[in-house]
């Protein structure tokens, strides 16, 4: 971001947003759908993640003004990492937009395994496939493919719009797992993906625009069995640990995100946040919030 960039008049709004499709974790909470977030800038939609119910989260977000997330326009998605939750809505993602007539096959950049788990989607789903392409529908096109980009740390993908690049970051044993940074012409903003608190992502996201971090109640982790206390440590980032880190990276918006709540409220979060030391403007997300 450029100096110029940051000195537009506090009248003048950004034309790059993020919207929160779904914040929610592997837990059946109807009014939390599965992790997935978009960054629309340049009249273009970048997904991260595909969490159960994506497309018609992303038609609900259409109809509320953000016409890049109509099902056609969902052309390339940034995956996190394959943990189920972050990826169970992968095939509504391939096939769902082919049939509302998307113009290209989906383009998924992600870790090792991305390609060989879109590949058996579409085995999966062979049967619907060879029906919509040769019974009475008139559907044509190989559009329900993804073209699959593997990626690394570092620049992952760039256009005239954007510039992301792949945050390497640590979720428990997971080989690969990944949190986005975005730069755009009048923003910048760092998604965590799951991950424990590191300096990776306080570099990524130091000064920058909004941070989009996971998180789980400290206060609430306490009451949970010994086990999955230590899962928890091992794999997240408490509301503790998140005020310290966003206490380095200064971040103008901290967003919380696939957030545990085990019965805490998003003001409590918040709460917890606050009083662990963190006096930066910080909200709970909620579903189809756009910021």
């Amino acid at each position: 971001m450029t100096q110029d960039d940051r000195e537009r008049a506090p009248s003048e709004p950004a034309s790059t947003r993020l919207v929160l499709l779904g914040t929610g974790t592997p837990n059946a909470d109807p009014r939390h759908w599965g992790p997935a977030v978009a960054v629309i800038t340049g009249g273009q939609s970048y997904l991260v993640d595909a969490g159960v119910g994506i497309v018609r989260q992303a038609a609900a977000a259409a109809e509320r003004g953000v016409p890049e997330l109509r099902p056609e326009r969902l052309q390339r998605v940034f995956v996190t990492h394959l943990h189920s939750d972050h990826t169970l809505g992968l095939p509504d993602l391939l096939l769902s937009p082919w049939v509302l007539d998307r113009p290209v096959p989906l383009e998924a950049y992600g870790p090792a395994g991305l390609a060989a788990m879109t590949r058996h989607i579409e085995e999966g789903w062979r049967e619907d496939i060879d029906i919509r392409l040769h019974g009475q529908e008139p559907l044509s096109t190989d559009t329900y493919r993804a073209v699959v980009h593997p990626i690394e740390p570092g620049r992952v993908y760039e256009d005239a719009h954007v510039r992301i690049d792949a945050i390497p970051v640590h979720h428990g044993s997971w080989r690969e797992a990944y949190g986005f940074r975005f730069e755009t012409a009048d923003r910048t903003i760092v998604v965590s993906g799951d991950t424990t608190p590191i300096e990776a992502i306080v570099e990524a996201a130091r000064g920058c625009d909004i941070l989009l971090h996971e998180v789980y109640s400290a206060a609430r982790l306490l009451a949970r069995p010994a086990d999955w206390q230590a899962y928890h440590r091992a794999h997240h980032t408490s509301t503790a640990e998140l005020a310290a880190l966003a206490a380095q990276a200064r971040p103008a918006l901290l967003v919380c995100y696939h957030q545990l709540y085990w019965g805490a409220t998003d003001a409590e979060l918040v709460e917890e946040i606050r009083e662990a030391g963190y006096d930066g403007d910080v909200v709970s997300g909620c579903d189809l919030d756009v910021f």
